[in-house]
């Protein structure tokens, strides 16, 4: 669960769903915690923050992850639903969920798919819960969980996505008043990235510099 950014997928090949749990329902209007979003070629989904998603491949699914606010989300962003013994602070978390960077990479595998399984075991705790007062509680601990890192997440808010959006904002005034300068300065840019297959918190990731 993110708890600052939305997600969103692009469906670019296979088939799969991602299954999610909110205290409003999907956008249609039904009122359900529990919810399945079909993923097929083409498919374009998204959700806010607070939205619990667990991702299912059920055949060769292919997508494109966009999340916001410039890789927060694999900055912290992001809570997995582990049983609420492991929510009480930081260093318990982080005893369970971090994958050590020297460790070597059959560690790493079993680090990963051990929080997962205790992702799995809490959130299936909480989409069996009758009413909304487990996911409540969910959201209580996350949001103490993450708050002594605000002040790093606001910095790389402010250096990326504020910055971007103000940058835009400059951009329609000089238009609004005649002033096309800023195209004169258009560059072109291009990266590859600086590691491969690095564990991430959705699964394997090709990292780029600064992310």
């Amino acid at each position: 669960m993110h708890l600052a950014c939305s997600e969103g997928y692009v469906v670019t090949g296979g088939r799969g769903a991602v299954q999610t749990l909110t205290m409003t329902g999907t956008s249609s209007g039904t009122t359900s915690w529990y919810e399945v979003t079909p993923l097929a070629a083409g498919t374009v989904a998204w959700f806010t923050p607070g939205t619990i998603h667990r991702l299912v491949n059920e055949g060769d699914l292919r997508i494109t992850v966009l999340m916001q606010n410039s890789g927060l989300p694999e900055a912290g962003d992001a809570v997995l639903t582990l049983p609420p013994q492991y929510l009480t602070d930081l260093e318990t978390y982080a005893a369970v969920t971090a994958i050590p960077a020297d460790a070597p990479e059959a560690e790493q595998e079993r680090i990963a798919r051990a929080r997962r399984d205790l992702a799995l075991e809490g959130y299936e705790a909480l989409r069996s819960a009758e009413g909304p007062e487990a996911l409540a509680a969910f959201h209580r601990a996350a949001a103490a969980l993450v708050r002594p890192r605000l002040a790093e997440w606001r910095e790389r808010w402010e250096r990326g996505a504020r910055a971007a959006a103000a940058a835009t904002g400059e951009q329609l005034d000089r238009l609004d008043r005649g002033d096309f300068s800023h195209l004169a300065d258009a560059v072109v840019r291009a990266e590859q990235p600086s590691a491969y297959g690095k564990f991430g918190m959705c699964g394997r990731l090709d990292v780029y510099k600064g992310a």
